[in-house]
């Protein structure tokens, strides 16, 4: 399977998820974050969720609340207190289509 001619496609949940996430890094009140730091955060997340192309082996979502959006997960852990999920479906061609990014504060068993 050659995943390198892959897509991924972002819902507009995604686009939603992600406008948060700055939103969220932007006032975040426990320390100040200059705007570069959280445009490069929100980059970050963004290139982790375009390298799944590229991946052979897809997990599959365990947790009910990500079962709610998408049958594949994503597992970034950003540092030790933060570990980013991002949940999608690969198309029959492969392609990714990205559905939610949902933090650990959020998932819960």
């Amino acid at each position: 399977m050659s995943s390198a001619t892959s897509m991924v496609y972002y819902s507009k949940q995604t686009d939603n998820d992600l406008d948060e996430i700055l939103a969220g890094l932007l006032t975040w009140q426990k320390h100040t974050l200059t705007r570069e730091f959280c445009l490069n955060y929100v980059s970050d997340i963004i290139d982790i969720c375009e390298g799944l192309a590229y991946k052979s082996f897809h997990a599959d979502a365990v947790y009910e609340i990500h079962k709610r959006y998408g049958k594949k997960v994503h597992k970034y852990s950003r540092n030790k207190n933060t570990t980013w999920y991002i949940i999608y479906n690969v198309t029959a061609s492969n392609d990714i289509f990205i559905e939610k990014i949902i933090s650990n504060y959020l998932t819960v068993n």
